[in-house]
């Protein structure tokens, strides 16, 4: 029982640290030399969800941060790069079941009675909102993408404004992590 119990509680614990990581996933062109870019102006991606003016200005924040970091310098006109972003949220239902191991059963002398027995097994439903960010970037004479990073994470609709920006923060951080990508010969 000890056993059954202890496998469980692991297997609990790998997914919910799995559910609340953040997935980082990125591509780029090969035949970009990403040691000559060194300035980038925001452009707004056509048909992308808008967000809100708030949300907008720290998305732009926390990847100023993580660019300056990177060597490249914003400008308004003659950028190397374009950069854009887009955003999604999307919902899926959780399932979560539990045994009581308490129950009807046979009990002493077959005359029934609630005890560890078969056991009743009980559920709930939740959602779970699921956040993601798309950073591009573009090759201004041709408009061809030459990046593209994308975050994804569980959200959580309570929580508090210093945590959500603490989030995008790190997101932004894994996303540009391997930023300028390293082109093997």
């Amino acid at each position: 029982m000890k056993k059954i119990f202890s496998l469980c509680a692991l297997l609990v614990l790998v997914t919910a640290s799995g559910a609340f990581g953040q997935d980082v996933r990125y591509n780029f062109s090969k035949d970009t030399d990403f040691s000559k870019l060194k300035t980038y102006k925001w452009v707004e991606i056509k048909g992308a969800q808008q967000v809100d003016s708030l949300t907008d200005k720290q998305i732009k924040d926390a990847v100023d941060a993580g660019l300056a970091q990177k060597g490249l310098t914003k400008v308004d006109d003659n950028a190397d790069i374009f950069v854009g972003y887009q955003t999604a949220i999307g919902t899926e239902k959780q399932f979560t079941s539990y045994n009581s191991g308490w129950g009807y059963g046979p009990g002493w002398y077959g005359g029934g009675w609630y005890g560890p027995s078969g056991g009743m097994t009980t559920g709930s439903t939740s959602t779970i909102y699921t956040g993601q960010l798309v950073l591009d970037m573009y090759d201004p004479p041709d408009h061809d993408l030459i990046w593209r990073g994308v975050a994804s994470k569980s959200l959580d609709p309570k929580a508090k404004p210093e945590k959500r920006e603490k989030n995008l923060n790190k997101a932004v951080a894994k996303l540009l992590k391997k930023y300028p990508p390293e082109v093997k010969k």
